[in-house]
């Protein structure tokens, strides 16, 4: 514990509240780390510390509700330093991939599905599709999900590689890559081996612009050819 720690403790008991509560141990100094997409002027408004605070009233549960409306926050931690200094740690949410919204507009996505808010259109990220929506709202929180979840676990052997991660209603992933070859995985299950069978049949196999590969069971793979024209 810090001196000022001890001499805190020593003064709840020789004055109690009163003391506690007085300018020289109120919050006069915060420091914000991590805000990279977030605005540090609005978060630490948000936080309510520029009002100064007592030091003592200043816990883990300060900032349970203040924070919400920031959608690239996922956590804040908050650590004191006395007498009057605070500093907020923001951990931000990933972006994994990016979607278009029902107005067209491109959108950042997390590994939950979720909207971070605007992307610009040159996002190097693969681009999240539900196929035959059954609404115009964001679906891949819901029902879309799974393309959300199988875009943040891609490996870096052929991320790159991975234009589109589209899903359907019954929850069937593919991938679209840049080549153009899709690979059905079904499911967003047994992610690792479906990877590598993928990550294999690209290094191993001559694909022609069209095929697609299904990896569901990946112990047998199919490979079939474009659909007719």
């Amino acid at each position: 514990m810090s001196l000022w720690g001890i001499l805190v403790i020593a003064t709840v008991g020789a004055s109690g509240e009163w003391v506690l509560h007085q300018s020289f141990l109120r919050v006069q100094h915060v420091s914000v780390v991590g805000a990279t997409h977030e605005s540090v002027d609005a978060v630490l408004a948000a936080s309510g510390l520029s009002a100064h605070p007592a030091m003592i009233d200043v816990g883990a549960h300060w900032l349970d509700g203040r924070l919400g409306a920031f959608t690239w926050i996922g956590e804040v931690t908050l650590r004191r330093h006395w007498p009057d200094s605070v500093v907020l740690t923001v951990h931000e949410r990933t972006a994994v991939a990016v979607a278009f919204d029902a107005h067209h507009v491109l959108r950042y996505v997390d590994t939950a599905g979720d909207d971070l808010g605007r992307a610009p259109l040159r996002a190097n990220l693969p681009t999240l599709v539900f196929l035959n929506p059954r609404s115009a709202t964001w679906p891949f929180s819901v029902a879309g999900r799974p393309a959300a979840y199988v875009a943040s676990r891609l490996p870096k052997a052929f991320a790159a590689q991975v234009a589109l991660v589209t899903v359907d209603a019954r929850g069937v992933v593919s991938l679209q890559m840049t080549t153009p070859v899709r690979f059905v995985l079904g499911p967003s299950t047994n992610l690792r081996a479906k990877f590598v069978s993928v990550a294999s049949v690209i290094a191993h196999t001559t694909l022609r612009a069209g095929d697609v590969v299904d990896v569901t069971v990946p112990g047998a793979l199919a490979v079939t050819g474009p659909p007719p024209s």
